[in-house]
């Protein structure tokens, strides 16, 4: 059997705690990966984040004038 025709095979209690696992999982990633981030050394530095600024694009916009009503008639 596949992975999904296993959580299919579930029932609806089961499924509900195999979901809150997984957002359980993500949280607890998200909160513990910051600070292994530090511990591990690869927080950015400024430099790094000037390098960065200069690759992201940016956007400009442009401002266009509204097509005036009597030239669009015949």
């Amino acid at each position: 059997m596949t992975l999904l025709q296993t959580y299919q095979n579930l029932s609806p209690k089961a499924k509900l705690g195999v979901g809150f696992g997984l957002v359980a999982w993500g949280l607890i990633g998200l909160q513990l990966s910051d600070k292994a981030e530090q511990k591990l050394g690869y927080t950015p530095t400024e430099q790094d984040k000037a390098e960065l600024d200069k690759i992201i694009p940016k956007i400009h916009t442009v401002s266009r004038e509204k097509p005036s009503s009597s030239s669009s008639s015949p």
